[in-house]
């Protein structure tokens, strides 16, 4: 806004100050008021018709200026918003990037809990099959006991002759 009016204030002062010039420019080649023909209608018509073009052409470059700096502004501000989605997709892209991430350990740990679980109840099952083995060798091992318990009690019972030779 403020370049528009600076362009108006100069061509305001061109206007004003041409026909001081034009006087100026007389009195130093010598002449005087007197001996300057006066403008004619038709000089005069012709210079009004000047100035009004020369306004139209100020208030055409104005536009066209006004134009391009509107057209400029809207470039820019059409930039800052493709620049901030961008922004917005790079962080939504990161944001789903930390929840795969996050995700994967979560299953990772789930699976190497049950993994844990399942050795742990593999270990049991081992334990279970080592005591029922070591329980059955006991058991095994008490049976043989008593078997020569009683075989040396019977032994004892009926003399060691009855079972010497091994006929009845």
């Amino acid at each position: 806004m403020k370049l528009i009016q600076a362009i108006q204030l100069v061509a305001a002062s061109t206007v004003i100050l041409l026909p001081l010039a034009a006087h100026s420019a007389e009195a130093a080649l010598g002449k005087t008021l007197t001996e300057s023909p006066a403008l004619s209608a038709e000089d005069v018509a012709a210079i009004g018709e000047r100035i009004r073009q020369t306004g139209a052409q100020m208030r055409a470059d104005l536009k066209e200026a006004r134009a391009r700096l509107d057209a400029q502004k809207a470039d820019q501000e059409a930039e800052r918003k493709r620049e901030a989605k961008k922004e917005v997709a790079s962080q939504a892209q990161a944001q789903r990037d930390a929840a795969q991430q996050s995700e994967l350990r979560k299953r990772q740990a789930a699976l190497a809990t049950q993994r844990t679980l399942e050795a742990q109840h593999q270990a049991e099952l081992e334990h279970q099959e080592a005591q029922a083995k070591l329980s059955a060798q006991e058991e095994k091992l008490a049976a043989m006991e008593r078997a020569a318990q009683a075989l040396q009690n019977a032994r004892q019972s009926a003399g060691v002759g009855a079972f010497a030779d091994g006929s009845p």
